[in-house]
């Protein structure tokens, strides 16, 4: 395990001033889409806001490489005090998974690994892996094949989120690694091979730390943090200047906080990503970002991995992130995760629709992720349209938004 040089990513001081809009400007009947129809997306996050159900959001709305919505509305913080602006700095949890996705990318294209090596080529800890016989901890076999990266890239490695089910091996996993944020990477990876997989490697997507576990390979190949990497590579030469793993104690009046208590559950709820020094810079969710950034990685995606002229991936590597992994003697269970995903396969660190119908509107080939706290977002290159929203409401009511989003965005398409 290489040292773990833990710096910010958060590029203010080291990038030139751009203009505030993050892409190019278009009227949305230029780009195909309703002025009035875009209006209902405000008109809901208000009522939210004014009912009480969210503090507030950013969305920003790309087509045809124009930006044409780009707006702020509501409240920063949880207190309902500070107006939203457009700048606001999120905790994106899950949505750190794609950055993570396209810096593997990056590594895989100088040579340094393929997608089919062995986990356990940098990290031998991995080599005799274990797997829990129906989920009793107690009773495993012995791996029939190893984890790869492709199956840490897709979710098909057997690791998991020990908070994510009910199972012994699920309630092992949360004993020994529910607190890894605060662990160092190589604590991490010791504490995790010891642990048997939920599935036999390649067998099965389930959620779980497996993108973690691809951030700290990227640091084996790189020699550098996962943040050093991913700046290098992704937020530098995509002016990503608010986006990282730490907020600057300058930048920190703009970081979006929810609601005190969850509304549909009344519970306390608090979000602190970004704001302490992790044990190390999770690849999986630990990162943070504005919309104007992420809207920019997006098109840069869409693109096929150019963006202001710069070449950040390969075309064939951005083809290759966002297609469906999942063969059919695969068990796909995209769905329990993330249910508005009915008919979502999985690529490189994104879902991906395939052909059918879908809880969410959509094209075959669309590809999204989102984040736990309610930041979200899609690229659908048959419409050349990329969406970012950007909230601070964790809990369930998260899939809502996502779904009332996806109808309203799609809802103002004119041709």
């Amino acid at each position: 395990m290489k040292k773990l040089l833990l710096v910010s990513a958060l590029l203010v001081c080291a990038l030139p001033a751009r203009a505030a809009d993050p892409l190019p400007r278009a009227t949305p009947e230029s780009v195909g889409l309703s002025p009035e129809r875009l209006a209902r997306i405000g008109a809901m996050v208000e009522t939210e806001v004014r009912e009480g159900r969210m503090p507030g959001a950013v969305i920003a709305i790309a087509r045809h490489g124009k930006l044409a919505y780009f707006e702020a509305h509501g409240f920063q913080d949880g207190g309902r005090s500070k107006p939203m602006p457009r700048d606001a700095i999120f905790p994106i949890a899950s949505m750190t998974k794609v950055l993570t996705g396209a810096t593997l990318m990056s590594v895989l294209e100088e040579g340094r690994l393929s997608l089919w090596d062995p986990v356990s080529r940098f990290f031998p800890a991995f080599a005799e892996m274990r797997v829990a016989v129906d989920g009793n901890p107690d009773m495993t076999v012995p791996a029939a094949h190893p984890i790869r990266i492709i199956d840490l890239a897709r979710h098909t490695s057997g690791i998991v989120y020990g908070n994510r089910g009910n199972t012994p091996a699920h309630q092992l996993w949360q004993r020994s690694l529910g607190g890894y944020s605060r662990m160092s990477g190589a604590d991490f990876i010791a504490a995790m091979a010891k642990l048997p997989l939920l599935h036999q490697p390649g067998t099965t997507w389930e959620y779980g730390l497996s993108i973690d576990v691809l951030g700290l390979v990227i640091e084996e190949r790189t020699d550098k943090s996962l943040g050093e990497a991913m700046a290098e590579r992704i937020l530098r030469p995509l002016g990503m200047q608010d986006t990282g793993f730490l907020v600057p104690e300058g930048q920190r009046s703009r970081y979006a906080t929810p609601l005190p208590k969850a509304p549909v559950t009344s519970q306390p709820q608090d979000v602190r990503v970004g704001l302490v020094t992790p044990g190390f810079e999770g690849g999986g969710g630990q990162a943070v970002s504005t919309a104007a950034d992420y809207i920019r990685f997006a098109q840069m995606l869409l693109n096929g991995g150019t963006l202001d002229g710069k070449r950040v991936l390969s075309r064939k590597s951005v083809e290759e992130m966002t297609r469906d992994h999942l063969s059919p003697d695969i068990v796909n269970n995209v769905t329990l995760t993330e249910p508005q995903l009915t008919n979502f396969g999985f690529g490189v660190t994104v879902a991906v629709r395939r052909e059918g119908g879908s809880d969410v509107l959509g094209s075959p080939g669309m590809f999204s992720w989102n984040g736990a706290y309610g930041t979200s977002m899609w690229v659908d290159p048959k419409e050349d349209l990329a969406v970012v929203f950007m909230a601070s409401t964790p809990g369930l009511i998260r899939q809502h938004y996502r779904r009332v989003v996806n109808a309203l965005v799609y809802g103002a398409i004119a041709d």
